[in-house]
Order: structure tokens, then sequence, then C-alpha cells
């Protein structure tokens, strides 16, 4: 028998022609699973911020100077702050933050330019929400820069002369320091993470509970080629779920694609097969669509909180760094934005492409020998 004969005869083609069948019935969970992404990509893109702009800011100048009033100008100018409006005394001020009314308070004391033309140091104090510290944290950061611009602005004038050094700064990648083109990327792999999880871990179990799984167990397929005949279809469901939002995320937010997208693509492979076989892991430990969907669930939130999709990897505890590594989503984050953000290829990201084919092969492997254990 020759080698297309013997391709031609391999028992993965009917199965992988049922699947097609079956989802070509099934219109509305095909979709679901290809229009709920672009929903959420805008969602996502839209709603996730991580620079913090416009908080709102009452103060209370005591000095009521050409000088306490210039310090207010340069904080509003740097647009993390939003000025309400004055208040007429400290209790005031904090009762503005407790109610929701402002997020930072300033308090320019009534010596503020008296210590100025003194040569003093001139002191004003910041109040701010520090319910959430990143927020409270870029406030905080805002009204220090503002202040040292302002301070550098009076020794000039008082001087004639420039400050002695000067820091420029040259923002790479995203000179704009625009959220979206940080998130959007990240939203990719976020839903292929949740897409690919959840349908394939519900997809098995869900022919247990028909009682179909029985009957394509008694046929010649043996347990290889019908996990293949399985995932086959969610690869190309993959492969449309990424291009849709690769092009909404284009349009609507401007996403850059610096890099070789055929690499890109390259690579998506590998993080489809992990995803899907955690999916099937899932699968053969589930007894019901429910418990399916709640250890999908349970594998979701680790892969958002923990591969730095939001928060820096190098932040988090040891601990929890280590657990990052065994996401696939955690090396496919960098293979998204080092070809779409940053223009690198193959040869920069080879680790990566290595770690996800790993993952994807022990992920498989381990899936189909659960899946015959079950099935015997």
């Amino acid at each position: 028998m020759t080698l297309r004969e013997r391709v031609r005869a391999w028992r993965f083609w009917p199965m992988l022609w049922k699947e097609f069948i079956q989802m070509r019935r099934d219109r509305l969970t095909f979709g679901m699973m290809t229009f709920l992404p672009a929903v959420q990509l805008m969602l996502f893109g839209y709603a996730i911020q991580t620079d913090v702009r416009h908080l709102p800011l009452v103060v209370l100048d005591e000095s009521r100077s050409a000088e306490s009033r210039a310090l207010v100008t340069t904080m509003v100018n740097t647009r993390t702050f939003d000025l309400v409006g004055p208040v007429a005394s400290r209790a005031e001020a904090l009762r503005a933050i407790e109610h929701g009314e402002a997020r930072a308070a300033l308090v320019i004391p009534p010596d503020y330019l008296t210590k100025l033309a003194r040569g003093e140091t001139a002191v004003a104090q910041l109040l701010v929400d520090a319910a959430d510290p990143q927020t409270s944290g870029s406030a905080m950061s805002s009204a220090l820069l503002a202040a040292q611009a302002r301070g550098l602005a009076l020794i000039a004038a008082r001087t004639g002369r420039a400050p002695p050094i000067e820091v420029r700064v040259r923002p790479w990648y995203n000179p704009e320091q625009r959220s979206a083109l940080f998130i959007v990327p990240g939203v990719i792999g976020v839903l292929l993470t949740i897409t690919m999880t959840l349908v394939t871990s519900t997809a098995i179990v869900r022919e247990r509970e028909r009682g179909t799984l029985e009957q394509l167990i008694v046929t010649p397929i043996g347990g290889t080629s019908l996990m293949l005949g399985k995932l086959v279809p969610f690869v190309l469901v993959g492969y449309v779920q990424m291009t849709v939002v690769m092009l909404l995320g284009r349009v609507i937010f401007g996403l850059p694609v610096r890099g070789s997208l055929p690499t890109l693509y390259l690579f998506t492979v590998a993080f489809i097969t992990a995803s899907l076989g955690i999916g099937l892991l899932i699968s053969t430990v589930a007894k019901s669509q429910a418990q399916a969907m709640q250890l999908s669930f349970f594998f979701m939130l680790p892969n958002i909180l923990l591969s730095g999709y939001i928060f820096p990897r190098e932040a988090m505890p040891e601990p929890a760094q280590w657990i990052g590594l065994a996401l696939p989503l955690t090396y496919f984050l960098k293979v998204l934005r080092g070809i779409l953000l940053k223009g690198v290829g193959a040869e920069a990201l080879w680790r990566e492409g290595v770690i996800l084919c790993g993952l994807a092969t022990f992920l498989l492997a381990v899936s189909v020998r659960r899946f015959r254990k079950t099935i015997e």
C-alpha cells in the first residue's frame, strides 16, 4: 500500500468529517465562537485601561498667590488630575474624598509664597484616596513630577541657567503610552484560551451525556484518531477567531503589525493545541458539562492574573511566578507582543515556541492516555 493510500485509509478522516457536519448543524455555537470574541475585544479594549487619567482633584489654596495657581496648573497639565473646584477647609477636602467627589486634594499652606520668596523649600500636601493602590500610586508619581518640574522652572527663572542634568526619555514600541496597544494583543491570547478550553472540555462530556461517545468507542476509530478529529476543527475555529480579533484591533484600536504574520500564525498552532489539550484533559476528569465548565473557569482565572496579561509578572511573589511558568498563555503573550508591537522574529522567540510545543505535546499525550483508560 502506497503512502497516499495509507493516508486516505486513515480512520481519522471520518471522525474529522463527522465533527465538521456537527459544527455545521450547531450554527449557534459556531456563531458565538466567532462573534462573541469581537464583542469581548471591544469591551476589553475600551474598558481596561492601565494608565490613570482624569482623577477628580479639589484644591485648598490658602496662599492665594500666582505661584500657588501655577502649581495647580502644572498638576492639571499632567492630565492625571481634573480640577473639580476649590474647598474652604481641610475638613471639606476630606469630605469630598470620603463622598467620592474627589480622589485627591491639594493643600497649599499660607506661607507657600513667603518661603519661595526667601529661597526656602515651600511644602504643599497632596491627600490621596489610596483604596486603589494603582490609582493612588499614579497620582503620587504625577504630583511629584509636577512639583519637580515647577521647582526646576523656578530655579531656572532665578538663576538664568538651565538645570545641570536632563534625562530625555524616548519610549519605544508604544510612544503614546496607549493601554489598548498593550491590552489588545493579550485579549487575543485570553479569548483563545477561554474558547478553546471551554468548548473542548464540554465537547467530549456532551458526547458522553448524549450517549454518542459509546457509539464512537465501538467503531474501529482509535483513541488518537478520535481525539485528533475532535481537535482539528477547533484549531481552524481558533484561527478564525484570531484573524477576526486582529482585524478589529487594527481597524478600531490601530493595533500595529510590525513583525511577520506567518511567524505568528505558526506559533499559534502550538498555543491552540496546548489550550485544546487542557480542555481535553478536563473532559477526561469531568463527569458532566457543569463540572467541565467549573474546571475550565477555575483554570482561566490564573491565566488572566498570573500570565502577565494585565499585571507584570516581575512584581509577583516568586511562587506566583512559578505557577505562571506552567501556563501556555504566559509564553504566547510574549510571542504576541513581540511580533505585533516590537517586530521581532523567531530568532528572539524560539524559546517560547519550544516551550509551547513541549506543553502541547505533553498535554495531548496525557489526555489521550487518560481517555483510553476511561473508555476501557
